[in-house]
């Protein structure tokens, strides 16, 4: 399984038979190496609707015939939009054909701005464990730390582990360091800093101080075989 990393919180899964995208932020996204116009996803995963999340799932879908998958309210929402969607819920978990999705717990918001500036409400924020081919990927979303990721990492043999740093919206460094001892993943790649000023942070330095499990940057574009 090859895994990507595309700037912000952009994550690309490629297994054997399927192409997945988490939180497809690719148009406004300067730290993004992809083209939203091209991309190619049979499943698109959205932790919460936060635009810097959703991103550009409204084309990626539309052109690919790709399910999305994401928490009820949003997910519900981009149905009426013509999607092919599956709601899911906080806890909730289901095996599909590219493999098994949970969602957990995420302490932060969950709005999406249309462009006449309507807010959509879109439900409870969450975080996405995703096995397949035999490994486990946890691509925290956007949170602040909280206990129960020691809960998850003593339930789950997770492999890879997505973690946001990017402080003022989600946990900074320190924080995102005890949530890396807590999920007791293998490999450890911040996530969600230097897309915006107020989220500037140094990854080396995060990954330099990772004590449980290895500490990696991606940068834009790069892949882990896992």
């Amino acid at each position: 399984m090859k895994v990507s990393y595309h700037g912000h919180a952009v994550v690309k899964v490629e297994t054997a038979n399927h192409t997945i995208l988490v939180d497809p932020f690719i148009n406004g996204n300067g730290a993004c190496d992809l083209d939203a116009s091209k991309v190619k996803a049979d499943v698109i995963l959205l932790t919460h609707a936060h635009n810097d999340h959703v991103g550009d799932t409204l084309e990626i879908a539309k052109r690919n015939d790709a399910l999305v998958v994401a928490p009820n309210e949003l997910a519900n929402y981009l149905g009426t939009k013509g999607l092919n969607v599956h709601p899911m819920h906080i806890g909730g978990s289901r095996e599909f054909n590219f493999g098994k999705v949970k969602f957990t717990q995420a302490f932060h918001g969950s709005s999406y701005t249309e462009e006449d500036g309507t807010v959509v409400y879109g439900g409870m924020p969450g975080g996405i464990l995703l096995t397949a081919e035999g490994k486990t990927i946890y691509h925290l979303g956007d949170t602040a730390l909280f206990s129960d990721l020691k809960m998850y990492g003593e339930m789950h043999d997770i492999d890879l582990a997505f973690i946001p740093i990017g402080d003022n919206f989600t946990m900074g460094p320190e924080d995102a360091l005890v949530a890396a001892d807590w999920v007791k993943a293998k490999v450890v790649v911040p996530i969600h800093y230097n897309t915006f000023p107020v989220i500037e942070q140094d990854p080396n330095d995060f990954v330099s101080k990772v004590k449980t499990g290895e500490g990696k940057v991606l940068e834009i574009g790069e892949a882990l075989e896992i």
